[in-house]
C-alpha cells in the first residue's frame, strides 16, 4: 500500500522522533541549549523551536506545516539557518598536506574556488564526521556538523599539534564572528541575484567565492543538503538578521525547519551523521568511494587508509542502500530481512517521500542483498513489510551545473 496523503501530524512524529532522541542526549549531559543568532528571528517568524544537536532549532513554522514547506522548497527557494554548523579556516603553506592526513580528499589538486563532500576517517577507517571542504587561494575554508564539533575539534587539534612538532606550517582556527544560513530550491538564484546584483549563472555547483551580499561582504559557496539548486551564505552574525530579512522579502522565498530539511534530504539520498554514518562505518560501507579520488587511492596518507583501500578492490560485508517500502514508514532501527526471513540489516533513516508519495528508507544490508531490485522486507512495529531496493537519489537532483 503506497502513502497517498500526508498530514501535518504525521510527517511531524516521523521527523521530530529521531531528532529529539539525538539532542536529549546532549542535555542529559547537563550541557546548555545553545541559541543561533537567529533564534528571536525565528520565534518572531512562528517558529516552533527543539533542541537539535546542542541547540534549539525551528522544527517548523506557523505559518507553513512541513509538508507544505518540503513543496515549496521543491518549486521555489526556502531559508534555513545552519548557523550550528561548525565553520573553520586552514591557513598556513602546509594546510593541504595536513588537512589530507585527516580527510580522503585530494586538496593538493582541487582548484581554487571548489569545494568537494568528505569524510574525517579514524585510525580503524570509520567516518568521525562528514564534511565540506572548500579551496581558496590563500586557506581551506571547512564545514563540518554541528552535533560532532566537539570530537572533531578534539580530533583535528590533536593531529595538529603532532604535525606542528615535526615543523609543519599550519594553523587551524574556528570561525566565530559569522553565521551559516542555506537557502534551497529552483528560485534561490533568482532571489540572492537581487542582493549581489549580478548573475550566478556562471557560478557552478560546489564552488565558493566572496562576494557582498546587499553591501555585506559574505563568503557563498553554492551547495546545500537537499537535492535542489542552492547556496550557503556564510554572513557576519552582526548582519545575519538583516540579510535573512532581506532574502525572506521575494515573494518566492519562505523559512523552512528541521522537519522539511530531514525529508528533503532522504528524498535526495544524502545521508545524516549519527542515523546513517558513524564511526564504525567505513566510507565504502556507505556508499561514498567517490568521495576517495584516484590519487588518494593510489598514494593513501588518511587516517585508516589500511584498511579502507582494501575495501574499494575487495569489496565490503554490508553496505548501504535506498529502499521503497510498502505499508507503514520504516524509522531508524526497524530490521530488514530476505525473504527467508534471516535479518540481513537495519534502517538507518526513513519517512514519507511528499514528492513520490511513497515510504522511503536508507539503510544497511548485507553484501549481495544491495542490488537494485532486490526484494526484501522489514519489520515495522512487529509486521513484516515489503520493500525493495532502490537506486538513491529517491527524487532526481537539480544541482546547479
Amino acid at each position: 500500500m503506497l502513502i497517498t496523503k500526508l498530514s501535518r501530524s504525521s510527517l511531524a512524529s516521523i521527523v521530530t522522533r529521531p531528532m529529539t532522541k539525538r539532542c536529549y542526549a546532549a542535555a542529559a549531559n547537563s550541557e546548555p541549549i545553545k541559541k543561533t543568532a537567529l533564534y528571536d528571528f525565528h520565534v518572531k517568524h512562528g517558529g516552533k523551536m527543539v533542541p537539535f544537536a546542542g541547540y534549539a532549532m525551528p522544527v517548523q513554522y506557523s505559518n507553513m506545516g512541513m509538508l507544505a514547506s518540503h513543496h515549496h522548497t521543491r518549486e521555489k527557494a526556502s531559508i534555513f539557518d545552519v548557523s550550528h554548523m561548525l565553520q573553520s579556516r586552514v591557513t598556513g603553506k602546509d594546510r593541504k598536506k595536513f588537512f589530507e592526513t585527516l580527510v580522503v580528499a585530494d586538496l593538493q589538486n582541487l582548484p581554487v574556488g571548489q569545494g568537494t563532500l568528505s569524510v574525517f576517517t579514524n585510525e580503524q577507517g570509520g567516518i568521525i564526521d562528514d564534511t565540506i571542504v572548500m579551496q581558496h587561494q590563500d586557506s581551506l575554508y571547512v564545514v563540518s556538523n554541528a552535533g560532532c564539533a566537539d570530537k572533531d575539534l578534539a580530533h583535528i587539534r590533536k593531529h595538529l599539534a603532532e604535525f606542528q612538532k615535526k615543523g609543519g606550517e599550519v594553523d587551524f582556527n574556528v570561525i566565530t564572528d559569522h553565521s551559516l544560513i542555506a537557502i534551497q530550491g529552483p528560485k534561490a538564484a533568482a532571489a540572492l541575484e537581487t542582493l549581489v546584483g549580478q548573475s550566478l549563472a556562471d557560478f557552478s555547483f560546489m564552488h565558493g567565492k566572496h562576494m557582498e551580499v546587499a553591501g555585506v561582504p559574505c563568503h557563498i559557496a553554492r551547495s546545500g543538503y537537499t537535492g535542489e539548486d542552492g547556496f550557503e551564505l556564510s554572513v557576519p552574525t552582526e548582519e545575519i538578521v538583516t540579510i535573512t530579512e532581506k532574502l525572506l522579502a521575494h515573494p518566492d522565498v519562505e523559512m523552512a525547519g528541521l522537519g522539511a530539511r530531514d525529508s528533503l534530504r532522504l528524498e535526495a539520498g544524502l545521508c545524516l551523521y549519527g542515523n546513517d554514518l558513524d564511526e564504525t562505518t567505513t566510507p565504502v560501507e556507505a556508499g561514498l568511494t567517490w568521495t576517495i579520488p584516484k590519487s588518494r587511492r593510489e598514494t593513501g596518507g588518511f587516517l585508516g587508509a589500511e584498511h579502507i583501500l582494501p575495501q574499494i578492490k575487495g569489496g565490503v560485508t554490508r553496505r548501504r542502500v535506498g529502499l521503497i517500502v510498502e505499508g507503514a514508514p520504516a524509522r531508524g532501527g526497524a530490521e530488514i530481512l530476505n525473504k527467508e526471513g534471516q535479518v540481513i540489516g537495519t534502517v538507518t533513516s526513513g519517512c514519507p517521500s511528499p514528492i513520490l508519495k511513497k515510504n522511503i528508507a536508507i539503510g544497511y544490508v548485507k553484501n549481495g542483498s544491495h542490488k537494485k531490485g532486490t526484494e526484501l522486507d522489514v519489520k515495522v512495529r512487529n509486521k513484516v513489510q515489503k520493500a525493495v531496493v532502490t537506486k538513491m537519489p529517491f527524487v532526481e537532483s537539480n544541482y546547479h551545473k
